[in-house]
């Protein structure tokens, strides 16, 4: 019998809001990083027939340019869609403990909130798509994403 081979996809796509202001820093050679992490929240129905909110709280690293758009665009409670893939890493503690975590690694941000100063490039205020490799601005933000 003929092996079946998994396929290699690693994919995630969420919404949600900054649930603090993302810390941005450099690395010791120069390459511009962010980490920040965002609610996403889930509404369903319980036993009694009433709402509920389920919230999901995920880490999102971003990189370079990428790293940098959102250091200038981000804070606290900014609405943002995430597409990415899941990666994990580990380090060591101070203590000696090994510590792990998985969190999304951004390829594109869409910016939910109208900034407050708008650019040349954004004369009305409109929602924004930044990419790792470019920037495409976009009109809707219920598009998909557009291909690379």
């Amino acid at each position: 019998m003929q092996q079946l081979r998994m396929p290699e996809v690693n994919n995630v796509i969420i919404a949600g809001n900054l649930t603090k202001d993302p810390v941005f820093r450099t690395t010791s050679i120069g390459t511009s990083v962010i980490n920040f992490s965002i609610a996403s929240n889930h509404k369903y129905r319980d036993h009694d027939n009433q709402w509920q909110d389920d919230v999901c709280y995920v880490g999102i690293v971003a990189w370079n340019k990428l790293a940098e758009s959102c250091n200038e665009r981000l804070k606290k409670g900014c609405g943002v869609l995430i597409d990415g893939e899941l990666q994990s890493r580990s380090w060591k503690t101070e203590d000696g403990f090994t510590r792990y975590i998985v969190e999304i690694k951004a390829r594109r941000i869409q910016f939910l909130n109208k900034r407050a100063n708008v650019d040349e490039f954004d004369p009305d205020g409109d929602v924004h798509i930044i990419e790792e490799d470019s920037i495409i601005y976009e009109n809707n933000p219920f598009e998909d994403f557009p291909e690379k």
